[in-house]
């Protein structure tokens, strides 16, 4: 996983010094990786390098030490999240991470959503957080509709980090763009509807169905964006991702008539690696099945499980112990 591989030297929390005193995941254990290599598969000689503890193969690196560095990594970056989350709840913000492989359509679908809400519900406030390596392109489009957006570039990050996106929320603020804490719509409305959406915060995350599945943002959902124009298999071939996600959205089901994709054999994927997500089919273009999306982004069910952040670190200590019991 991408925390062990370079790119966290870039996307830990900046602003807490605090989080890089963890001597002990500096340790210098170079020579003592007892790397023991893949699994193979006897029958036709596939490789498996996701099959050790820390599911992941670093070389120079022992399995022991790749958790440990994770576990660190993801403690940092998920004591910013609650705190993005706890800022998000208390000014009635409800932040979506959009995360999908490149070309998924998740600009088009964000841009046409803006402009529906518009119509559909007013009232609410929109911004926008986008990630990409590079470029403003996405921002830029996002502006031309009117919504406030800031661009976050993550270098050679492959994905969002909760400090990246507590200093774009910051961000948004101090540039004055409108985006107003969650100012009090609902009274106009009766009593009944208290708890109704105030303001919507996407997070388009960087194109890539790997990294972004572990890293909390502090959001209320992931919601992962996949094309009819990619394979309907993507859901077993990165699994983390769909089962981290609430919903999935299948986008451009308007070329359909063109395409050999499966649309009921990859819901079954889907299913498979996460059998309580929801699955909404639309098209951005068209604007085919963009009322449903809208009826999901304006009800107030978005709570995850509060220890559900708290799983993979639960995990990868488990297997730590076990590791350490081992070599003693």
């Amino acid at each position: 996983m991408c925390v062990v591989c370079g790119c966290s030297d870039t996307n830990t929390p900046h602003n807490h010094d605090h989080d890089h005193t963890h001597d002990h995941a500096h340790g210098h254990d170079h020579g003592h990786s007892h790397d023991h290599g893949p699994a193979v598969n006897a029958s036709n000689g596939d490789l498996h390098y996701g099959a050790g503890a820390a599911k992941v193969s670093v070389p120079g690196m022992s399995q022991a030490r790749a958790i440990q560095i994770e576990v660190d990594v993801l403690s940092a970056n998920n004591t910013v999240a609650a705190q993005n989350r706890a800022h998000f709840a208390s000014h009635g913000v409800r932040a979506l991470n959009l995360v999908s492989s490149p070309g998924s359509g998740k600009t088009t679908l964000l841009c046409a959503t803006i402009e529906a809400l518009k119509d559909r519900a007013p009232a609410v406030d929109v911004a926008v957080i986008e990630g990409d390596q590079q470029t403003s392109f996405d921002a830029d489009r996002i502006r031309a509709t009117g919504a406030p957006a800031i661009q976050v570039n993550t270098g050679k990050g492959c994905h969002l980090d909760a400090p990246m996106v507590q200093r774009a929320y910051g961000q948004l603020h101090s540039h004055d763009h409108g985006h107003d804490h969650g100012h009090d719509h609902h009274h106009h409305d009766g009593d009944h509807h208290h708890h109704a959406t105030q303001s919507i915060l996407f997070i388009e995350n960087v194109g890539n169905l790997v990294c972004p599945a572990l890293w909390d943002l502090g959001e209320a959902a992931k919601v992962a964006i996949l094309s009819v124009t990619e394979g309907e298999d993507k859901p077993l071939k990165y699994p983390d991702m769909f089962a981290a996600a609430k919903v999935m959205v299948l986008n451009k089901v308007d070329l359909l008539p063109h395409l050999s994709f499966d649309v009921e054999r990859c819901k079954a994927f889907a299913r498979r690696v996460n059998p309580g997500i929801q699955i909404l089919e639309l098209s951005a273009t068209t604007g085919e099945g963009m009322g449903a999306w809208l009826d999901w982004l304006l009800t107030d069910e978005h709570h995850p499980a509060a220890d559900a952040r708290q799983t993979r670190i639960a995990q990868l200590e488990a297997e730590l112990a076990q590791l350490k019991a081992g070599q003693s």
